[in-house]
């Protein structure tokens, strides 16, 4: 189907393109009878968490496959960044990019740390390694950075400015299992890396996270830190909390894990129609992948120009929504332009002109086994129409419902 008519684009009243809502990230689900068998055997055990068989394989079996020494399963990812967190030791002051999901900023905030926002480099999205030595002062512990989309961030340059201001260093790779940079895999740079394994992942566990290194002492703090600080029965020896994977998640885990390379091809796969069908189309890029290394083509990332595109950013993502193509905007408006931070530092956008740039720009399109190629077409003929058509789109939609 092909629009000839701007009365047939559903934001005015015609029947949206797509029948089912596409969405960024819907589940990965592998073979669903094994993840049942797995669940039959937990019942069967009466054992559901606590370092469970299945959070102990679970565990193994990522540390083989990020070739890294120690992965601690966690409830979900957030909790394992706080974790990491008080495990480094951390006080005073944290550097991070604005543009991450707003955990990234809350995980610091929460236990009374203050994040520091660095601007990106508008190339790479991630965070910009020349504007973070001017960010620190004496009160800076740690360089938190976030390999966004997947993409690694310039891991080398932190490094060194960690190394000559004494800071620590780890990231949040969220976004990134299964990339690497270098041709080693992501996981196990800086001095630990922290996995999201929530459901949209391309990776999941249902809900989970973990944290990965090859820290031996860092690693026994963080498996005491995320059961209470018990070591053998009745005896705490460290301040902790309840950060436990349970078992389900890792049966579901466990039987993703024999299927990411599936997820991936398709994920790539996807990229691939994207290239091609939005290719020529004036204002709009896709983000880049490299070729030399691995990725996880988690998220195909578009970036709007208005000017030369003819529509901004918000109202193609209002266009596609109403066809029921549930494009994010992640991350606008950037974690420094939400509550607390905003409040608390209200002028943190001085000094991140990259980063609110972007946020007006970025456009995350739906991908995923759930995705096909033929979807894919019709979504790259919506957004080309609306280039081709920007004055009769503007014109008719300008009063249309914001996006979301």
């Amino acid at each position: 189907m092909t629009r000839t008519n701007i009365a047939d684009l559903a934001l005015l009243g015609g029947s949206p393109w797509f029948s089912e809502p596409l969405h960024v990230g819907r589940p990965n689900v592998g073979d669903r009878e094994a993840f049942l068998e797995r669940v039959n055997g937990i019942l069967e055990r009466n054992w559901l968490t606590n370092q469970g068989p299945l959070v102990r394989e679970f565990e193994r079996r990522v540390a083989e496959k990020l070739k890294i020494k120690h992965c601690i399963a966690m409830c979900n990812g957030t909790v394992a960044l706080e974790i990491a967190i008080r495990a480094l030791g951390l006080t005073g002051e944290v550097i991070l990019p604005s543009f991450t999901f707003i955990a990234t900023a809350h995980a610091l905030q929460w236990q009374g740390i203050t994040p520091v926002f660095c601007d990106i480099d508008p190339v790479t999205f991630n965070i910009d390694p020349g504007r973070v030595e001017s960010l620190v002062t004496p009160r800076t512990t740690g360089l938190l950075g976030v390999h966004l989309y997947g993409r690694p961030c310039d891991v080398c340059a932190l490094s060194d400015i960690a190394t000559r201001r004494h800071l620590r260093l780890f990231f949040d790779a969220s976004h990134a299992f299964g990339a690497s940079h270098g041709g080693k895999t992501i996981g196990s740079f800086g001095e630990c890396e922290v996995f999201s394994f929530h459901a949209t992942k391309c990776f999941n566990t249902l809900e989970g996270g973990a944290v990965v290194t090859n820290d031996d002492d860092l690693a026994e703090k963080v498996r005491l830190m995320k059961n209470f600080g018990f070591s053998g029965l009745d005896n705490v020896i460290h301040i902790g909390t309840n950060g436990k994977m349970n078992e389900v998640s890792a049966a579901m885990g466990l039987t993703n894990l024999e299927h990411l390379d599936r997820f991936i091809a398709a994920n790539r796969r996807n990229y691939r129609c994207y290239r091609e069908g939005l290719e020529g189309i004036p204002g709009l890029s896709l983000i880049s992948r490299d070729g030399e290394e691995n990725s996880n083509y988690h998220y195909v990332v578009a970036k709007v120009e208005a000017t030369e595109f003819g529509l901004n950013r918000d109202l193609l993502v209002a266009l596609l929504r109403a066809e029921n193509v549930m494009a994010r905007r992640y991350f606008h408006p950037g974690c420094h332009r939400m509550e607390p931070y905003r409040s608390l530092y209200p002028h943190a956008g001085l000094q991140l002109a990259a980063t609110e740039a972007l946020c007006d720009r970025i456009l995350v399109l739906p991908t995923g086994p759930s995705v096909s190629p033929e979807d894919i077409v019709a979504i790259c003929a919506l957004i080309r129409y609306a280039a081709e058509h920007p004055q009769r789109v503007s014109a008719h939609c300008s009063d249309g419902p914001s996006p979301i």
